[in-house]
């Protein structure tokens, strides 16, 4: 019911009113009636408790009350704290030197001082707050006080404003009027707002003009100082074709009377004493030139000539410049083109000089091969007529029997075979000097047993030292090398050889050590040595250190032998020596793989058997030769056809109806059929017929078509040993054959 009586929204005072009213009402009420039966008890103490009710709500709303004037204390100094921070940032504010202005997020204007748009005097009115930023842009753009740029409105001038709002952070200078500078520069703050300092900076600009004239005057007097020290003239116009600028140089090269060079002269004026004076050059005309300074067709970098006479060229350079002016350096050139013309004709000279001296060498060089092929074709002839008797007179002395001979007559029998060995060897080595030199040498690369190849030199060679009183030591090797083994014999012989010969005492080693995929062959002695300026002179041809050593010894070939033949079969090859103590030569060679040697070994089968009783056909037009040989092979109990001639010999075999166990024909027949023609028509017949061919020529064609053949090659003069492993090795029979086109039975 109390609940009705008050009003909640009534203040505290007005509520504990009411309640004041309503106690005193009930208690005039209690005293008034009278209750016999206790009700006027009973509203007693419902007022008592009414009366509790409401000194207990008095008290709360007392609480509240007091609450109340607290809260509205502490807003009260909260407001005077604003008011007094909001003047203590306006007046912080008004004492920056700048105008400031801050525009809340929404970009209305909050607050500025009394500097912003200071220079803007019909501007400042309307900076109040709320002012919009797109208004406060308007208001700056129609300003009479803004000097717009060049070309700008205050429409175009707003819109670029705007623009630039949108960035983070803006800073740019604004022209006024009275030549009056201002920067204006724009931050966003945490929330979103913007803060737009302006800043007067007209005394800084003023400063940079006078400090930026000032250097253009420095540099207008440097560039002046520095165009009339260098050595080109230089002529700048502007923009409309005027002079601007010139140097001294100029008038010198061009010729012009100094009252033409002024400042403003057109450049037509100019052009025309130009056009009359020089010839141009370097693809350049009057009407090209005219054409460029015009520059309607744009004007690109140019360079050409200008001749006045053959006294004077000038190289001109001309190009834009980015004010549309143009500029000309004119450089004297005429001590570089002379120059240029002096070599000229110098190189052509000297070209002729050259191709004259090159055809005098070819012309030489042509003469020294010639003379270098005639001697290779002379040795190889005179070899070839030499070795033919030669090998005549071994094969007589062989033919002589060994038994019934008096001493003396067996002694010069031996000295005469040793003889004829030396002769052989000397004939040998201007063979192998001239195939060497003439490039022409043929080389069969193969695996070769160093240690089988050390131990014929060592039979070879051990009689020879022997009889110096000599010990020849060769160390054995079980190495396999790749190598040509005709030519590495022939270099270990004459290592050898030339070691026992000038070695008089003491002892000569042969030996053979691995170097990681190369063997080392080494050759000691213990012998005089070899001076240091002896040691490249030993590998000339016909030179030897001994004076003394007599031609029966050598022609001093040996050595150049052997440096030629490493140097064609890839072998280094070096010595060592010191004088009074010894020398050792050394030659590297590839090693290999010694199964490749089993492969080898495996197709090669030494000859057997007897040759006593086979029937031999020997061609060979040379009587004496062919006498010889025919003594020495029926010396071995063989049967000897001979011919003359291949023509002969098929007629011959032909009449006697028989066909030979072996041929042996020469190369060299003379007239007619040469000896590879012979062997062929024999081979028409009985292919499998055995066949040597034996010559003197060493040629590499020969070996070639020998090879192509299938026919083998014997050398002359025909070592015995050979010529006897061809006929043992011969398994055709002795057989009776009749040609078909024979008649009779």
């Amino acid at each position: 019911m109390t609940d009705t009586l008050l009003n909640p929204a009534d203040p505290p005072a007005r509520q504990i009113e009411k309640l004041l009213v309503i106690a005193s009402v009930l208690m005039r009420r209690v005293e008034q009636i009278s209750d016999d039966g206790g009700a006027a008890y009973a509203q007693f103490q419902r007022a008592a408790l009414l009366e509790d009710q409401v000194s207990m709500r008095t008290r709360e709303l007392e609480r509240a009350l007091d609450l109340l004037n607290a809260s509205n204390a502490a807003l009260e100094g909260a407001h005077r704290e604003t008011e007094r921070a909001r003047q203590n940032l306006a007046d912080a504010i008004e004492t920056v030197q700048e105008g400031f202005a801050l525009f809340g997020p929404d970009d209305v204007l909050v607050m500025c001082n009394s500097r912003f748009c200071v220079h803007l005097t019909d501007v400042r009115p309307h900076l109040t707050p709320g002012l919009t930023f797109a208004a406060y842009v308007d208001l700056v753009s129609q300003s009479a006080d803004l000097e717009l740029p060049g070309g700008e409105t205050a429409e175009s001038w707003a819109v670029q404003r705007r623009r630039q709002h949108m960035d983070q952070h803006v800073i740019f200078n604004v022209r006024m009027r009275w030549d009056t500078w201002v920067q204006v520069s724009e931050h966003r703050t945490a929330d979103g707002g913007t803060v737009v300092l302006q800043t007067d900076v007209t005394d800084l600009i003023r400063l940079e003009r006078q400090e930026l004239g000032r250097l253009l005057d420095d540099q207008e007097r440097l560039v002046r100082a520095t165009l009339d020290h260098i050595n080109q003239g230089v002529a700048i116009f502007d923009a409309g074709q005027r002079l601007v600028g010139w140097n001294a140089r100029l008038g010198v090269l061009l010729a012009l009377p100094m009252v033409r060079m002024r400042v403003g002269a057109e450049f037509g004026a100019l052009f025309d004493g130009l056009a009359r004076q020089f010839r141009f050059g370097g693809g350049m005309t009057a009407e090209r030139l005219a054409a460029w300074v015009d520059g309607r067709a744009g004007r690109p970098p140019v360079t050409f000539e200008l001749r006045r006479d053959p006294r004077l060229i000038l190289d001109v350079f001309a190009q834009e410049m980015p004010d549309k002016g143009f500029l000309f350096s004119f450089t004297d050139v005429t001590t570089e083109r002379r120059a240029v013309e002096d070599m000229a004709r110098a190189k052509e000279t000297l070209e002729a000089r050259v191709i004259e001296r090159t055809l005098d060498l070819e012309d030489a060089l042509a003469q020294a091969e010639r003379a270098n092929a005639s001697r290779s074709r002379f040795v190889a002839a005179a070899s070839h007529d030499l070795l033919q008797p030669l090998s005549a007179a071994k094969l007589f002395l062989s033919s002589v029997p060994e038994t019934d001979l008096p001493a003396q007559v067996t002694e010069a029998i031996a000295k005469a075979q040793n003889a004829l060995v030396s002769v052989e060897g000397i004939l040998a080595a201007l063979l192998d000097i001239s195939r060497l030199e003439s490039g022409k040498a043929a080389l069969t690369v193969g695996p070769i047993a160093i240690g089988r190849l050390l131990a014929q030199l060592a039979d070879e060679f051990a009689p020879l030292a022997a009889a110096k009183g000599l010990r020849l030591t060769v160390r054995p090797c079980e190495a396999v090398v790749l190598s040509d083994a005709g030519y590495l014999r022939r270099i270990l012989q004459n290592l050898i050889g030339n070691a026992i010969r000038y070695t008089e005492r003491g002892r000569v080693v042969v030996a053979a050590r691995t170097r990681g995929a190369m063997l080392r062959l080494e050759v000691w002695d213990t012998g005089p040595g070899i001076p240091e300026a002896e040691q490249e002179n030993i590998f000339k041809e016909f030179h030897r250190i001994a004076a003394r050593a007599s031609a029966s010894e050598g022609l001093g070939l040996g050595l150049a032998i052997v440096d030629r033949a490493a140097a064609l079969l890839g072998h280094p090859l070096g010595l060592s020596s010191r004088p009074g103590r010894g020398t050792v030569f050394m030659l590297q060679v590839p090693l290999t793989d010694p199964d490749a040697l089993a492969d080898l070994s495996s197709r090669i089968a030494l000859p057997s058997g007897q040759i006593e009783g086979r029937i031999v056909l020997l061609v060979e037009n040379d009587a004496e030769l062919r006498r010889a040989m025919v003594l020495f092979l029926e010396k071995w109990g063989v049967a000897v056809i001979e011919a003359a001639g291949g023509e002969e010999a098929l007629d011959l075999i032909e009449d006697l109806g028989i066909l030979p166990d072996a041929l042996i024909v020469d190369q060299h027949l003379g007239a007619g059929m040469n000896g590879l023609a012979t062997l062929a028509a024999f081979r028409a017949r009985a292919p499998d017929l055995p066949a040597r061919l034996i010559s003197a020529d060493r040629g590499e064609g020969l070996g070639q078509a020998a090879a192509a053949a299938d026919v083998g090659l014997l050398l002359k003069p025909v070592q015995p040993e050979a010529l006897y492993a061809f006929l043992a090795s011969a398994t055709t029979k002795h057989a009776s054959v009749k040609d078909p086109t024979t008649k009779g039975p």
